[in-house]
């Protein structure tokens, strides 16, 4: 049985630069740590320790980590993947 991550959304979308409106609506490629911890309804203790794992890809930008989108996407895969290995 084959499982389709859902797709990732972030809570913040991208405004036109001259009339402030919502448009054109680019995803978010990078996440913060609060938005990973909403998508995935994880508490910031479990993503730093899924992060340290190596289980959940991070990147940093000077002080900030971050959670690229498909590293997202990725670990809801891997999560069906054991939830489907465990249930053979």
């Amino acid at each position: 049985m084959q499982h389709r991550a859902p797709e990732v959304h972030s809570p913040r979308e991208r405004r036109d630069v001259e009339s402030g409106e919502p448009g054109g609506a680019v995803p978010v490629r990078l996440h913060r740590i609060p938005d990973a911890m909403r998508l995935l309804s994880l508490s910031r203790s479990v993503i730093y320790e899924q992060i340290r794992s190596g289980r959940l890809r991070s990147v940093r930008q000077g002080r900030t980590r971050l959670i690229p989108a498909d590293a997202i996407a990725e670990y809801v895969e891997l999560l069906v993947r054991e939830a489907d290995d465990g249930a053979a």
